[in-house]
This record gives structure tokens, C-alpha cells and sequence, in this order.
């Protein structure tokens, strides 16, 4: 009897888990290049065929499927399909270690001025408005250009000194509607201190507005690294990197199509996946937006 209860509970819950996995309507095609784009970063040594910057002049601008060479080689004569592969490696940890450095940055300073508000909220708010309202390839060039050449810190300190500020105004909307609750007030009237207020009682409640900007942010990440390596002011030429990629073949587009045509449908693609990805999940965290 005690097996057969086991084993009536376990059904249900595996049913319940279905129904609710199901109601989620999950994104499958986004959430499958993300898987993709993951895979490619995290195993990237082992998954390329050829080392991405070893040069062989004998086998340059090789079409795609000539010479075991499957998505062809560029003017260098390195393999097209590795340097995809090391090239999302590099679109990752730019994006991760960028937008982490801009959501911490961002969110503190959101939380900190709508809760605060009087006069540090002002000096905050005008520096977001400063920041947003400069175009934000010419921001980031600008910082790079401080910054000294080309180089991979630099590219993520410039995308990390262009997003920051949409965490901020984002956050601090947020967190001026939540300071208005009960528990926040009851935590005033107990004499709580307000760092731990901000911690405990207004920090948690933020955290899925901080990943749904993040998720949103994703692709426009990758895009601006893109343009910065396009314009050679990103990561250094010959690093595998799409958005140099797309630069060496812009002179031979006609001729050597594979060039620039692989990794500017790379771009598209995860861009794409990743705002699909975007709304789906700011569709599912906000309770207002939540479909019924």
C-alpha cells in the first residue's frame, strides 16, 4: 500500500510539472541558440576543429566545404568555422562580465536614489538622463578612446559605462512604488535602518526588473562589441571577435561572400534570440504583463 501511495504521488507530481511546464509556453527556438551560444563559449577549445588564429597561406579564401574546411576560410587562410566558435566565447564573457559590472553599478545606485530620493535622486537622475541621452556608439568610442587603444578591457569598460544607466532608471521606478508598501513602512516606524531596509526588504523585490533588463540588454550588447571591433577600436585584430570578422570582409564581399555573411548572420541570430528571449521573460516575471 505504501508503494503504491509512493507511486500515486509521484505520478501527480510529474503531472503537475508537466501541466505547469506547458503554461510556461517556453521560447524554444530562442532558448535553443542560447543553448547553443553557451555550449560554443563554454567548450570552444574543444568543439573548433583548427586553432582560430593559425594563418596558412596556402589555404586562404577557401568556399565553404573545400579542403575539410566546412564553413570555408578567410583571407588568412584560418577556418571560418572556429573563429565562429572562439568569436562566441568572446561575444560571452563581454557581455557577462559587462552588463554584471552594469546591472551591481546600476541597481545599487537605482535602489539607493529611489529610496533616498531629495537631492542625491536628482544628481543621479541627471547623470542617467546624460548618459542615455548620448548616443551610445559614440559614448562607448569616446570612452575607448580615454581609455587608450584597442584592447579587451577596455571594450568592457565601455559597454559596462553604456548600460548602467538603464538599470538605474529602471530600478529606481521600481523601487519608488515599493518604498509606498506596508512592510516598508512598518520597517520605518520599527526604527529599521535604512541600509538594511534598502538589503532586505527592497533589493529582493527588484531582482526580476534587474534580469528582464538584463535579458534585454544581451543582444544590444553583443551588437555595440561588434561595432567597436568593426571599427577597430574593440578587441584586437586577428582576435576572434564577429564584429572583426565582418570588417575583414567588407572589402571582398562580392567575391569572398563567406567572409562577412557568417558572422553578421551569427550577430542576427543571437541578437534576435535573445530580445525573443527578452520579452518572454518580462512577459512571464511581471505579474502585470503575466498572460493569463
Amino acid at each position: 500500500m505504501a508503494a503504491q501511495s509512493l507511486a500515486v504521488t509521484t505520478a501527480g507530481r510529474l503531472r503537475k510539472g508537466q501541466r505547469q511546464l506547458r503554461e510556461l509556453r517556453l521560447p524554444w527556438v530562442p532558448l535553443s541558440v542560447l543553448v547553443l551560444l553557451l555550449v560554443c563559449a563554454a567548450f570552444a577549445p574543444w568543439l573548433a576543429p583548427d586553432d582560430p588564429r593559425d594563418i596558412d597561406i596556402k589555404e586562404r579564401r577557401l568556399a565553404p566545404g573545400e579542403s575539410g574546411h566546412l564553413l570555408g576560410t578567410d583571407m588568412m587562410g584560418r577556418d571560418m568555422l572556429s573563429r565562429l566558435i572562439f568569436g562566441a566565447r568572446t561575444s560571452v564573457f563581454i557581455s557577462l562580465v559587462a552588463l554584471g559590472a552594469g546591472a551591481f553599478f546600476g541597481t545599487a545606485l537605482g535602489v539607493v536614489s529611489g529610496y533616498i530620493g531629495g537631492k542625491l535622486d536628482a544628481v543621479v537622475m541627471r547623470a542617467v538622463d546624460a548618459v542615455m541621452g548620448f548616443p551610445t556608439i559614440l559614448l562607448a568610442l569616446i570612452i575607448v578612446a580615454i581609455m587608450g587603444g584597442v584592447g579587451l578591457l577596455n571594450v568592457i569598460i565601455a559597454v559596462g559605462a553604456t548600460v548602467w544607466a538603464r538599470f538605474a532608471r529602471q530600478v529606481r521606478g521600481e523601487v519608488l512604488s515599493l518604498k509606498k508598501r506596508d512592510y516598508v513602512t512598518m520597517a520605518v516606524i520599527a526604527d529599521v535602518p535604512a541600509p538594511v531596509i534598502m538589503w532586505r526588504h527592497i533589493f529582493p523585490n527588484v531582482v526580476n526588473t534587474m534580469l528582464i533588463v538584463i535579458s534585454l540588454l544581451v543582444g544590444q550588447t553583443i551588437l555595440l562589441e561588434a561595432a567597436l571591433s568593426f571599427l577597430g577600436v574593440g578587441v584586437p585584430p586577428g582576435d576572434p571577435a564577429w564584429g572583426i570578422m565582418v570588417a575583414e570582409g567588407r572589402n571582398v564581399l562580392l567575391s569572398v561572400w563567406w567572409l562577412s555573411l557568417l558572422p553578421g548572420l551569427a550577430i542576427t541570430v543571437v541578437v534576435m534570440a535573445m530580445n525573443l528571449f527578452g520579452d518572454w521573460l518580462r512577459d512571464t516575471l511581471d505579474p502585470k504583463l503575466r498572460r493569463i
